[in-house]
This record gives structure tokens, sequence and C-alpha cells, in this order.
């Protein structure tokens, strides 16, 4: 792609190179090679359960002969609606093996959102876990075209003796009995494709690799088609940026979902075909984390900031030695200076050496495209463009690019930008735009700036604005500085239905562990904002939660609060 040496940001990159060679193979061929580069190295690891790399290239290939067996071929979808294990990503890596198409969607999608996907992407086959399974065969009779069931069971990838303990947890009793018919187990799929033949076409490095969903830039559900190239590109710009030259034998805690492109793209791909080991984690709780990190000591973490919120009131890690730790890398939603500082301060008090580095990115060009380079953050960045990749700030609605400081939509371009999205050609035209540069350039939706050095600077979705008496506020700023309160862990604000000034500002706090939430801080609270906030920005209300709520990626969940606020304020 060819980085320009002249652009300014590359003097920042330290041992990262300025261009790389993207190989035009896919992801399959991206992965097998590492395989045989590391055969004994382990992929990755599952409740405790290594897979060597040899052994997954093994059950791969069975699977991708599963898949052919059961009449699925190059360009056909399939669903994968699955927790992070091990059948999810045999089934990715299966399918791009063989040229069909993972369709990637949230197990806990409702009924009528997972018939949605299903017929949105033609999908000819589901793939879920058994507790899902009756959730899916509800929705069978709705769907335009038939589809087959595929069920996988967290039990038979648990080693000896969990699994046979897990008949008897909580969650495998929550499971309904499996009907004798009306799905195929995953591994009888398997067997029955041990004679079948795969196809000797690998596909192309431009072929559609995964289906990804996004509000895109006007906020109705799209599905974003990512190639090959796309992929495998983030993965060989990621370990480059990440300063670490090579992350073989390294472990990666993956514990963002597959169905997400921070989780599938960095925490799986990137990983994998860097020779370092997943450790997956299949559900979220801060228990599980905690344990996670002091049992398996990952070195490196990529997740988004409440992931990092959750260490600080994480029991366990209250002595813990966090030495282990080379990478913290935080993305998927704005980092606030405060909280990082909150983070940083925390690591460096349980003998971790490094810092969070923040990145940006979206759904459409996979996930990150910027990082905070490994010896120069700045305070508020979110980083440096990645090899091969350019930023430019326009003015919003237009192509016309903005001087340096100068605030503006992020436009970005480079080799991880998606193919489009999926049958819809008018949203992929009015995102992905040619400038006057020769360039196709994604126009993110998102508001920023770029200093005269290159660094980003993400300021809000432009989508995510308050109007309040003719003012604009936007709400990540006020965040930032209700977050820098030494008694605040969380906030978020947002605008509510005002017959006066059209929208108010509201603010949700969560505070520090230990920290009552009363009157007297309420105020206290209130006076350190009108310090530090404009008049007309002033958050007129400030309500305590224990949490705050999260969507299904773990960023936190604006629109519900705003829904709520704004139903209790139509009902008085």
């Amino acid at each position: 792609m060819g980085l320009s040496a002249s652009a300014p940001w590359v003097r920042f990159y330290g041992n990262t190179p300025a261009s790389i060679d993207y190989p035009h193979t896919t992801m399959y061929q991206q992965l097998s090679d590492t395989a045989k580069r590391y055969p004994d190295n382990i992929a990755y690891n599952f409740m405790g359960k290594d897979t060597t790399f040899r052994s997954f290239l093994d059950r791969i290939d069975a699977a991708a002969k599963g898949l052919v067996a059961m009449g699925l071929r190059r360009g056909d979808r399939i669903t994968i609606c699955m927790a992070n294990t091990p059948q999810a990503l045999d089934c990715f890596y299966a399918c791009n093996r063989i040229g069909v198409i993972p369709n990637m969607i949230h197990p806990l999608s409702a009924a009528k959102e997972i018939a949605f996907y299903l017929d949105f992407s033609k999908s000819k086959a589901i793939l879920t876990l058994d507790q899902f399974y009756g959730k899916v065969a509800s929705i069978l009779p709705e769907l335009k075209a038939p589809c087959q069931i595929l069920i996988a069971k967290i039990a038979d990838e648990l080693p000896f003796p969990l699994s046979l303990l897990y008949p008897l947890t909580k969650n495998a009793r929550a499971v309904e009995k499996l009907p004798k018919t009306g799905y195929t187990l995953w591994y009888d799929m398997v067997a029955a494709g041990k004679d079948a033949v795969l196809p000797a076409d690998e596909g192309k490095y431009d072929d559609c690799g995964a289906i990804l969903y996004s509000g895109g830039t006007t906020g109705t559900t799209k599905g974003i088609q990512l190639s090959n190239l796309n992929f495998n590109a983030l993965g060989l710009q990621t370990i480059a940026a990440s300063g670490f030259g090579s992350v073989a034998g390294m472990k990666m805690l993956s514990i963002m979902p597959v169905f997400h492109g921070f989780g599938l793209g960095i925490g799986i791909h990137t990983a994998l075909i860097g020779g370092a080991t997943c450790i997956l984690i299949p559900q979220f709780s801060v228990k599980v984390y905690a344990e996670t990190v002091l049992k398996r000591k990952p070195e490196l973490i990529p997740g988004v900031p409440t992931l990092f919120e959750a260490l600080l009131r994480a029991e366990g890690l209250q002595k813990a030695d966090l030495s282990f730790l080379k990478g913290i890398f935080s993305g998927g939603d704005s980092l606030s200076p405060e909280l990082k500082k909150k983070v940083d301060t925390f690591l460096k008090e349980h003998g971790c050496t490094e810092q969070i580095r923040e990145g940006y990115g979206t759904t459409e060009c996979v996930t990150a495209s910027c990082l905070t380079p490994k010896d120069y953050a700045r305070s508020g960045s979110i980083g440096v463009p990645f090899p091969d990749t350019f930023y430019k700030i326009v003015k919003p609605g237009t192509t016309e690019e903005l001087p340096a400081n100068h605030e503006g939509e992020i436009c970005l371009s480079g080799p991880t930008v998606m193919l489009g999205y999926m049958d819809n050609p008018e949203e992929t035209k009015n995102t992905l735009r040619p400038h006057g540069d020769g360039r196709i350039w994604l126009h993110t939706g998102d508001l920023g700036h770029m200093d005269e050095d290159g660094f980003v600077y993400f300021r809000q979705r432009l989508k995510r604005m308050i109007i309040s008496s003719g003012y604009n506020i936007y709400p990540s700023p006020l965040e930032n500085i209700i977050d820098g309160h030494e008694k605040v862990l969380l906030s978020c604000v947002i605008g509510v239905k005002d017959p006066y000034r059209v929208q108010r500002v509201k603010a949700y706090v969560v505070p520090m562990p230990g920290i009552e939430p009363t009157e007297a801080l309420k105020q206290e609270l209130l006076d350190y904002c009108s310090q530090h906030i404009a008049k007309y920005a002033m958050p007129r209300e400030l309500e305590f939660r224990t949490e705050l709520p999260k969507t299904l990626v773990g960023k936190v969940a604006y629109r519900v609060l705003e829904e709520e606020a704004n139903a209790k304020e139509s009902a008085q």
C-alpha cells in the first residue's frame, strides 16, 4: 500500500515499520502458514484445556469437510450465533477454508432479531449453543428460506473432570433438554464429513471473509462485508504497531466477543496469525475475569473501557502482582483521560510497567485503525494511524480537508476498509467516498481533530449530541470532567426532553467502591461540575447508579438511559 514517509505520524512509530507487505492470502491460509511455523504452540486455551496449532488446523479441516457434506458451497452463508468457544473458532476458519461466509451475531439476540439476521444474510445454516436451541427453533417457521440448525455443547470442550461436573452447574441446569430431532449436533456434522473432499480452490484475498453488524453512520442495522485482506491486514498492522515485533508464544485474553470486530479481529485473528495463544472466555463476569487474569497471566489484554473499569472493582486483585502484563489496549468506546489515569495508577501500584494504550476504529474497518505509540502517549489522544492507513479530518458533510487542530469528521483510508454494506449500495456510496486524491475514504460519522504531528483526538459520534437552548453540547467531554472527580468511577451524560430548553443535560454517576451515594456527594459533584463546565452545558440532574447498562459488547448503553429518562419525562 506504501504509506508516504512524509506522513507526520511516522516519526513516532519507534520500531514499527512505515509500511507492510500484505500477502494475497485468505484468513485460513494465513492461519495455516502460522500453524506450520509454530505447530506445537498453543492456539487457544478453553477453561484450562489447551489446543495446539497443529490440532487446531486438523479440527478446522475436519469441520470444513463436515460443512461440505452438509451441502454448503462457496458463497453460501452460515450464521455463527456463539460465545467464545472452540467450536465457534473451528467453524469460522472452516467456513473460510471452503469459501462459505460466516454471518456473526450475538447469541443473546432476541428470537425476532435472529430471524432478521438469518433472512437478511440468506443463511443456509446457523450454529448456536444447546441453551439457545429453543429460541432459534421457534423462528424457523417465520423464515423466508429453510435453515439447518447446528448445535454445539460447551461440555464437549471441557477438560476432565470439568466435563463430568458441568452438568451439575447452574448454566447447564438452565439448558432445556434437546428434542430428538430438528437439529444436527456439531460433532455429528464433523463425523459425517469424514470422507468428504475439500475443494481445491481456497479463495482469494479480496473475497468477503465475514459479515459483521453495525449501526453504520445513520444508526440503522447494516451488514458489513469484510474481506480476507481486511482481517489479515488488521492483524499484521496491530502486531507491527504493538511494538513487540512478534507476539508468538504470548497469551492474549480473548474476552471480547467473537461476533464483534474487536473480539474477532484483534482478540482472535490477530493473536492466531501471530502465533499467540487465545485464552477464550465464553461469558464475561468480573469474578471470572479477575480469576483468569491471575491464573493464566496473559501478557496481552484488549478490551473496551468498561473492562478496565472492572479491574478497579474486581475482588482478588487488590494485592495481585500484574507485572506479567505487557500490552493493555483499549478500544470500542471512548476511554476518558480520567478513567485511563485511574487504571494506569492501579496497574503501576500492582507492578505493571505498562500503561493503557488507546486505539480507535469502526467495524467498517474491522476494528482498530490507529493506536497510541508505545513511547509517545498524548493526553486525550487515541493515537496515530496504523502503517499504510491514512487519516484526515473533513468538514462534516463534505470531502473538504480541514487544517490541523480543526474539528470535523474523521475519515480514513487503508487496507482494512470494508468492501461495503451488504445489499445497500446507497449507504455504501455515502460512507465510502472518493476524494480528489484518488483514494477511497471511509467517512466514520465521528467528530475529532488531528494535531500537526498526526495524533488523532476523538470527540464524539456525530449523532450523539445534546441541543439545549440552541447550544450544541457533546456528552463525552462532560463525562471526562465528571470521571475526573476522585469519588467517581464512571459516568454517562444524556439529553432529556425539556419544554423550555428542548433538551436538558442529565448525568448518571457510579461512585467509586466504598463511596456512599448521598445527597452531600451529589451536591459536591454538582459544585465540582460548576467549576469545570460552562453554565449552558451544566447537568441539571444527577442520578446515582450502582452500575450503568451496557450494550452487548460492553459499551455504556447511553440510548437505554435516554429512553428511560425520556419515557419518565413523558409520563409526568
